[in-house]
């Protein structure tokens, strides 16, 4: 029996290319956009869904299982980037990213897990970000939104194993999709203190995601994810010096990272 996945975010980007890889491998793909009206070359179907909507969440998640009598995978892909100084970003835009990365997956994993208990079986993939596991100049936000997922799948792993339900991470590094183009970026202000530091720091960000790595290596890891009988916990997706700088961080002095991390960003 084809197993069912819902893959929030999936019109563009990694929940694309992950949808399409397993559509092709025989799955039943359902994706989820804010606007799925607008999008017109979709290859698996796409339900309205925006994670910082409850009442859209549940309603989707029931339709899936109308559908579809089952939900074998989520993956909680949808998100949002933002940058900026902590001290300039306005905090109604800090609200929105932890409403869209954190709460949003959440509230997502609740509504499914009724369907993935009844059945007894389940797993849900919640893809957070290396920058989760350092905290990054201007990106403190986004780091500590993604840092915050890790943890909560760490103790909802623990609370849902007995009723055969899996909870993973799984953290890419950069890959080149148009998240940089969605993303909030706290305005580089004239005469601001962080005028010169902060947008060279911008800069060099979007130059790291125009030249990421294919989606379609994330797409095959998670490929990979969902058939493995030994499942981790966190799997860490991306090139070799980005996985390397979590390892650097364990065993580096604090102030000896920090340096390495300033002399990257010219900081």
């Amino acid at each position: 029996m084809s197993k069912v996945v819902l893959i929030t975010g999936g019109s563009s980007g990694i929940g694309k290319a992950v949808g399409e890889f397993l559509l092709q491998k025989g799955y039943i793909v359902y994706g989820t956009s804010r606007n799925p009206e607008k999008i017109t070359n979709s290859k698996f179907p796409l339900l309205a869904l925006d994670v910082r909507n409850v009442s859209t969440i549940k309603k989707t998640i029931a339709e899936v299982i109308e559908k579809s009598n089952r939900v074998d995978v989520v993956i909680n892909n949808a998100g949002v980037g933002i940058t900026g100084p902590i001290e300039e970003i306005p905090t109604d835009e800090i609200k929105n990213n932890f409403e869209t990365n954190l709460f949003g997956p959440i509230e997502v994993m609740k509504a499914v897990l009724p369907q993935m208990r009844e059945q007894k079986s389940g797993l849900i993939i919640n893809i957070t970000s290396i920058a989760g596991y350092m905290g990054l100049p201007y990106r403190g936000v986004y780091s500590s939104s993604k840092a915050a997922l890790e943890i909560i799948t760490e103790s909802i792993s623990m609370e849902v194993k007995s009723f055969g339900v899996n909870v993973v991470n799984v953290a890419p590094g950069d890959f080149a999709t148009n998240i940089a183009s969605g993303r909030y970026h706290a305005p580089v202000i004239e005469g601001s203190a962080y005028e010169i530091p902060y947008g060279n720091t911008l800069k060099q960000m979007n130059e790291h995601v125009d030249s990421g790595s294919n989606p379609d290596e994330m797409a095959f890891a998670i490929y990979q994810i969902i058939n493995e009988k030994n499942l981790k916990i966190h799997y860490k997706i991306g090139a070799f010096m980005q996985r390397f700088s979590i390892v650097l961080k364990r065993i580096l002095p604090d102030r000896i990272y920090e340096a390495m991390l300033m002399n990257h960003y010219k900081l």
